[in-house]
């Protein structure tokens, strides 16, 4: 026998040697009388693997059958639920299931399915890192006291039960005017204008003649008739005392405000339609607010209202609900409220525009949600549920009244469950995407059914 064949044989024995020794480690490493779907299933959650080849795991200890090497334990390693096996079905043919194990025609088995496999067709799964590039925030539904408060503007208008306005009772000359220029402060009794009226001195004279007489019926007929002219009691009692007819009378302002009409002039001529001053008190004011066709039901009278200014924005005025008009505005579809408030050193003035907030009765114990988390399209109103582990589901819902970026919940949620605030519409319309294919995918007896012609 030549030297090369003996050579050759020697390395065939090495190698089988080898192999055999190979086969046996790998044979001691794998679990005797064990099928290999068996084998998988223990492998589904490992607790040791190979720290050079980790593509190699066990459920127990043992060496890598790539080099030998022991393997380690996975680090927080345990094992999970087994999971709920809902039923069986044909490997060959999914619409074939049983509730039971059993075999087909050609012996092999049903495959199990088990409930972590079956997936809602109303819900969708996002990745962790779409969520994360989404930006998907999410918020708890609660079950707390909503605060009603109507946030609105308006702006300032004279209280006019505070308007006053200065006529004469008979025609004459002006004289003597104190007031000089619309805007000018005037007080309460302060003298306004003198007036030279012939039929006052002729009215004065009658009154004199009468006392002079001592004749009552034509003294209270005469003083009666002064009144009614406008001369004040206390005039009329100087006239008694002194008897001297008095060329002009005097006129004075009622009460206090500020004089906002001026149509008169030294030396002209007035007559009893001529408005001669107008005097507005600022002390009290109107704000004259609109708050939303929605949210009239929430606005009653003596309610606590605020309001602010912008030239005064660390300023905040109290007042209340004076007036609620009955007709709603058909352009702005707004109703008009009339607020008051006080007013003593008259930072608010006419025509100044405010910020509002009226006050309404709250809701107590009631279920609310973020506003900005509800979608509507005109016909309803849902939210996007987040149920955990990316997965996302639509909801129907049916709200109340909204307030303070919040809106009452009336039915379709539930306290504790948790809505998408953010990305909401990205996720609504894959949602409905999918249900649209879902409709649009047809099942067996549906195909049976289309198939069949009528006579």
């Amino acid at each position: 026998m030549s030297r090369k064949l003996i050579t050759s044989l020697l390395i065939l024995i090495i190698a089988g040697v080898a192999a055999g020794v190979a086969f046996g480690w790998y044979k001691n490493l794998m679990p005797k009388n064990e099928t290999a779907m068996e084998h998988a299933l223990k492998h589904q959650d490992p607790s040791y693997y190979c720290p050079m080849h980790p593509q190699v795991t066990s459920d127990e200890p043992g060496r890598c059958p790539i080099c030998t090497m022991d393997l380690v334990p996975f680090v927080n390693a345990g094992k999970k639920a087994e999971p709920k096996i809902i039923f069986y079905r044909h490997p060959m043919n999914p619409e074939i299931t049983a509730d039971t194990p059993q075999k087909d025609s050609m012996g092999m088995d049903f495959i199990p399915v088990y409930e972590d496999a079956i997936t809602d067709p109303s819900v969708i799964t996002i990745s962790p890192a779409v969520i994360n590039n989404l930006g998907v925030r999410t918020a708890q539904v609660e079950r707390k006291t909503l605060s009603r408060r109507i946030n609105t503007v308006g702006y300032v208008s004279p209280n006019e039960s505070l308007i006053g306005h200065v006529h004469i009772r008979t025609d004459g000359w002006v004289e003597n005017l104190t007031v000089d220029t619309v805007g000018d402060r005037v007080k309460k009794g302060q003298l306004l204008f003198t007036l030279y009226s012939p039929t006052l001195v002729n009215a004065q004279d009658e009154y004199i003649k009468a006392l002079e007489r001592k004749n009552e019926r034509l003294i209270n007929a005469s003083k009666h008739k002064l009144k009614s002219l406008g001369i004040s009691p206390s005039q009329i009692n100087e006239l008694t005392k002194n008897r001297e007819v008095q060329r002009t009378i005097s006129i004075f302002s009622h009460h206090d405000g500020v004089v906002t009409a001026l149509m008169i002039r030294e030396g002209m001529y007035v007559e009893p339609s001529t408005e001669t001053i107008s005097i507005v008190d600022l002390s009290n004011v109107w704000l004259q607010a609109e708050v939303f066709e929605q949210q009239a039901s929430w606005i009653e009278v003596d309610q606590k209202a605020e309001a602010t200014i912008s030239s005064s924005s660390d300023r905040t005025w109290s007042g209340a609900v004076d007036y609620i008009y009955p007709v709603l505005d058909p352009i702005t579809r707004t109703l008009k409220v009339r607020l008051k408030f006080d007013n003593p050193d008259e930072v608010l003035k006419p025509n100044m525009f405010a910020h509002v907030n009226i006050y309404s009765s709250p809701r107590e114990n009631i279920l609310v949600a973020p506003r900005e988390a509800v979608i509507r399209d005109g016909n309803s109103e849902r939210v996007i549920m987040a149920l955990g582990e990316g997965k996302f589901s639509q909801r129907q819902i049916r709200t109340g009244i909204e307030s303070e970026g919040q809106v009452e919940i009336v039915d379709g949620l539930k306290e504790g469950e948790m809505i998408v605030v953010s990305a909401q519409f990205l996720i609504d319309s894959e949602a409905s995407l999918k249900a649209s294919f879902q409709r649009m995918q047809t099942t067996p007896e549906e195909s049976v059914d289309s198939m069949e012609m009528t006579p």
